[in-house]
């Protein structure tokens, strides 16, 4: 009996012991998990730099998409370079990024690049790019995703019509995604502008191409191989289209999307030097401004082995004859910086990515204020609110560092770090990748919103 008495007490203790742990520790599961460290040694100027994601270990992110719920959770979706796959981050809370998940691709096959993703709504479209010398592997062309679930992307579709993969893709909701890849029946080593009926995601189809002269099966080539790197972006109106295509930037009426027409074009290459699909990397529209921002993408290391890489503002008020209004003068190091250009910085120099996916209601739309990667030269801030004289304002150098262990080659093989894509949601809050650490989250605390 004495011995029932005591054991009583004992066992209530052990078992409201017990029930405090499992409270404790579902109260510990329910916590997020703690946001990785912002690696030290970046340089700011006139931006604050507030979170950071290491990306569980998979750095090389490329390209940035964002989603935004109707329950006010917000998602980053990374396409990878050097991991065949794509990561989604939870930045809900950009001071706290949530590292969701990674979604591996084909990693049997070495070869095939996974970095573009473009997203409208609920539907995502990842681009496979396919290196021949690498991979002897037939991927599809891209693959179609439904995110109405963000964190648990579902395959509702997949292309295959285009030999070689694609590269920058724009789904600007709709029917129609504007896809760069080859065409069947031309012959050029460049891209051409492929128009896709989405409007079923299980059986996309090809229903329009837009070329440069020489690129079509039996015209005569021109001296400059034409080539189109994408993206495409479409008028609030839906009927035109403004894009680079090697060599000029281009205007397309679309009105009519299996028929689309040139408009007018400003050729770019020459004066400009020649480096491919690369030569015209990038446009942005800013529709309400009627000005083009244009770009090339430095492909080399060092400035003595490249072309002048370029970015300028084009004056588009008339779309059939857009006219030149300034180049971006190159951006300075600091003053404390051992080189006094970044062409003697290793790694390449000249503008890379800017804010684009401006369809997307979760982009922050792009008015007097630029944020462009410029490569070795960090992300840079440009007031254009004088179109004539556009202004660096502002910049974030990531910091360097040591050997990961990651392999790279050609221009990622560098030892120095760069950046490579940014976006900015509608909230004001700015997410840029590098070349070795993961992803930044930034604020602009001059231009908040």
């Amino acid at each position: 009996m004495i011995a029932n008495a005591i054991s009583e007490p004992i066992r209530k203790s052990a078992r409201n012991l017990a029930a405090w742990a499992m409270a404790g520790t579902a109260a510990l599961l329910s916590l997020p998990a703690a946001a990785d460290p912002i690696p030290p040694g970046g340089q700011l100027s006139n931006l604050e730099l507030i979170g950071f994601t290491g990306l569980n270990g998979k750095p090389g992110a490329f390209k940035l998409a964002l989603k935004h719920t109707k329950n006010d959770k917000w998602y980053l979706y990374a396409g990878h370079s050097f991991n065949q796959g794509w990561s989604i981050v939870d930045v809900t809370d950009p001071a706290n990024p949530r590292y969701v998940k990674f979604i591996p691709y084909n990693t049997e096959s070495k070869g095939l690049l996974t970095a573009q993703v473009t997203i409208h709504d609920d539907i995502m479209i990842t681009a496979i790019d396919k290196n021949p010398l690498l991979s002897t592997a037939k991927p599809p062309t891209l693959i179609i995703w439904d995110i109405s679930d963000p964190e648990n992307p579902k395959q509702v579709g997949q292309w295959t019509g285009a030999p070689g993969g694609s590269h920058r893709n724009t789904y600007p909701g709709g029917k129609y995604a504007y896809v760069s890849a080859f065409a069947e029946g031309y012959q050029s080593r460049g891209h051409e502008m492929i128009v896709l009926d989405v409007s079923n995601p299980a059986a996309p189809k090809q229903i329009g191409v837009w070329a440069q002269p020489g690129q079509k099966n039996g015209e005569p080539k021109p001296d400059l191989e034409p080539g189109f790197h994408g993206p495409v972006n479409i008028s609030p109106d839906g009927k035109m289209a403004s894009l680079g295509f090697t060599p000029d930037v281009v205007n397309l009426d679309v009105s009519d999307p299996a028929n689309p027409k040139l408009i007018g074009r400003l050729t770019m290459t020459p004066p400009f030097m020649y480096a491919g699909n690369q030569s015209v990397h990038t446009v942005l529209p800013l529709w309400d401004r009627q000005i083009l921002y244009a770009s090339s993408e430095a492909s080399k290391w060092g400035c003595d082995k490249d072309g002048m890489n370029w970015a300028a503002l084009i004056d588009n008020r008339n779309p059939a004859y857009p006219r030149l209004m300034s180049v971006f003068p190159p951006p300075l190091p600091p003053k404390d910086a051992p080189y006094k250009s970044f062409c003697y910085k290793e790694g390449r120099f000249g503008p890379h990515n800017v804010v684009m996916e401006q369809h997307n209601p979760a982009v922050h739309p792009t008015t007097d204020i630029l944020y462009i990667t410029w490569f070795n030269a960090g992300l840079r801030v440009w007031d254009i609110s004088d179109p004539y004289t556009p202004t660096n304002v502002g910049y974030f150098l990531p910091p360097e560092r040591p050997d990961d262990g990651v392999e790279r080659s050609g221009p990622h093989a560098a030892p120095t770090n760069w950046m490579e894509d940014v976006t900015q949601d509608s909230r004001g809050y700015i997410y840029a990748d590098d070349d070795k650490w993961g992803i930044w989250i930034l604020r602009d605390p001059k231009h908040p919103k």
